[in-house]
């Protein structure tokens, strides 16, 4: 008996691992033909500056693990899936800093139609592949459209990224040039039918540009808290 409590006791002493967080979270951003270079700049600003902001680190160093694993994926077409940022331990304030700045400076190397079944195969491939172990992984995609012109449909993807255990998120972009916020039950019904899946997930939108930011950071403390929206938009 004395030996097993000793054994316990160097278990909960044991310091966490480096690769053991709170969640994988792969960010996968629209750069597909309706996006031009100036909406890529607000986009990547956008998550910028919700990655940074106070409330957002707060949700990360309140974790049970303390930190978390982050990588920034711009896509378009099949095959073109760019990291523009890679995988990132963001564990406080330095951190989440150094990877707003590191996710302003690429330069865009994403073109084309949309292919959402390439980009969460892409997702789940690194979240598969990154030697990190999160006790939830995710993938939370954006964009201002359900379609589909190339590559994997979404209904084959999204049904192996279930089967692997990863929850899918979504933020649908109802409107970038509103000059008041826009409201289109029709994408965000889309995401939350086709798209989003897992227990848990759940769908945010943008309703316009003076939107954008903030829906990104209450769908960041929302999926780093492990949290759910006030609203009914899950899926299982």
């Amino acid at each position: 008996m004395r030996m097993l409590i000793f054994l316990l006791a160097l278990v909960a002493a044991a310091p966490l691992r480096a690769q053991d967080v709170e969640v994988e979270l792969v960010l996968l951003a629209d750069s597909s033909g309706s996006i031009d270079a100036e909406e890529i700049r607000f986009q990547r600003q956008g998550y910028a500056d919700a990655i940074t902001d106070p409330r957002v680190v707060e949700t990360i160093t309140s974790t049970a693990y303390g930190r978390i694993a982050l990588t920034y994926v711009e896509w378009a077409r099949e095959g073109q899936e760019d990291v523009v940022v890679p995988w990132t331990i963001i564990a406080g304030p330095e951190d989440a800093a150094r990877f707003a700045e590191a996710l302003i400076v690429p330069p865009r190397r994403a073109f084309g139609r949309n292919s959402i079944g390439s980009a969460l195969l892409t997702g789940k491939r690194l979240i598969e592949e990154n030697h990190i172990e999160g006790w939830r992984k995710v993938i939370d995609i954006s964009g201002d459209s359900a379609n589909n012109w190339n590559g994997p449909s979404i209904e084959e993807a999204r049904a192996e990224v279930l089967a692997a255990g990863i929850v899918i998120n979504g933020l649908p972009i109802l409107c970038r040039d509103c000059l008041v916020p826009w409201s289109d039950d029709g994408l965000e019904r889309e995401y939350e039918e086709r798209i989003i899946g897992g227990p848990g997930s759940f769908v945010v939108a943008a309703t316009g540009p003076e939107d954008f930011a903030d829906a990104v950071r209450r769908k960041l403390i929302l999926e780093i808290g492990g949290r759910m929206p006030g609203t009914d938009v899950a899926r299982r």
